[in-house]
């Protein structure tokens, strides 16, 4: 997660009660000034050069989900449920029912007040994950993120290194797509997370707030092109790069996880370190974030 700073830095540190300083670049992101590794690993050993200018021309539609018809494609997607603050003191419970929608071509997530509020376990809301997972592309979800009513709800469009079952977070590294927390309307943020850089610690790269006016009124595509050398973050457009984190040189397991499987997640928090840093407006509920598409790309291996 993230705060801000200067959003013109490509790397810079942030500060805030949840997140102590970390890594920040925007606008126009310009590379760091980091050694750049040859891309030598085995199973990048048959990919064109990604640092080619026309390298993501080559990009195939391999897996997506348009939420067409009237249900949720459980073939896709399932629902990860509970009700322990999933470590981020949030008070949402996480169920499967009356908290998704699919109609009129969009995906609904709501969060909503089941309780008497101000506590934990008086709401409810959704968190779904995508059965499959991927290992490189260009990914992108086009959404909408609730209407601003007030304090309260932390929505976040995600990613999780599918091996967080035997090595746990933040080890299993993440990859934030897109988060919003409705205390700083009108801005949202891209960050990574690994075992050298998260929140816990003071140190996640983000790119700190994102200025975007029409965030909670408008469809937007929130994007990240990822290969064995770079991730960076874009929105709308992937010549709008607002985030970029090359491999670290030298390469560790600590400091680079995203040479694997990582899956999507979707969700509305509620409250939590972040999200409810001032608070929770029970009078901003239902609130309801829109997903019109998830889509990964990918570059076909060459033969030769």
């Amino acid at each position: 997660m993230n705060l801000n700073l200067n959003r013109f830095a490509s790397i810079a540190l942030l500060a805030s009660l949840w997140m102590l300083p970390g890594c920040q670049s925007s606008g126009n992101a310009q590379e760091p000034e980091v050694n750049q590794p040859a891309d030598d690993t085995p199973d990048t050993a048959s990919l064109p050069d990604v640092d080619a200018p026309d390298y993501w021309d080559d990009a195939e539609l391999v897996w997506s989900d348009e939420f067409d018809g009237d249900a949720l494609d459980t073939e896709k997607w399932r629902f990860e449920t509970g009700a322990h603050g999933w470590g981020n003191n949030e008070w949402q419970n996480y169920v499967e029912d009356g908290v998704t929608e699919v109609s009129e071509g969009t995906l609904k997530i709501t969060a909503r007040k089941v309780g008497s509020g101000g506590n934990a376990g008086d709401y409810e809301s959704a968190r779904l994950n995508s059965r499959q997972d991927f290992t490189f592309g260009r990914l992108e979800i086009r959404a909408r993120i609730p209407e601003h009513k007030g304090n309260g709800i932390w929505p976040a469009l995600w990613m999780l290194g599918s091996n967080i079952g035997t090595v746990g977070w933040p080890h299993c590294g993440e990859i934030d797509i897109m988060e919003y927390v409705s205390f700083e309307p009108d801005q949202m943020h891209f960050s990574i997370h690994s075992s050298a850089n998260n929140h816990m610690n003071g140190t996640q790269i983000t790119s700190g707030p994102v200025p975007l006016e029409t965030v909670e009124e408008e469809f937007h595509v929130y994007g990240v092109l990822w290969t064995s050398k770079y991730l960076k973050f874009y929105l709308d457009d992937p010549a709008n790069v607002e985030l970029i984190f090359r491999r670290p040189i030298p390469t560790t397991a600590e400091n680079w996880p995203f040479s694997q499987p990582f899956y999507f997640l979707m969700n509305i928090a509620v409250g939590g370190n972040w999200g409810g840093l001032q608070g929770v407006d029970d009078s901003i509920f239902p609130a309801t974030m829109e997903v019109d598409y998830v889509r990964v790309y990918q570059v076909p291996r060459s033969d030769g």
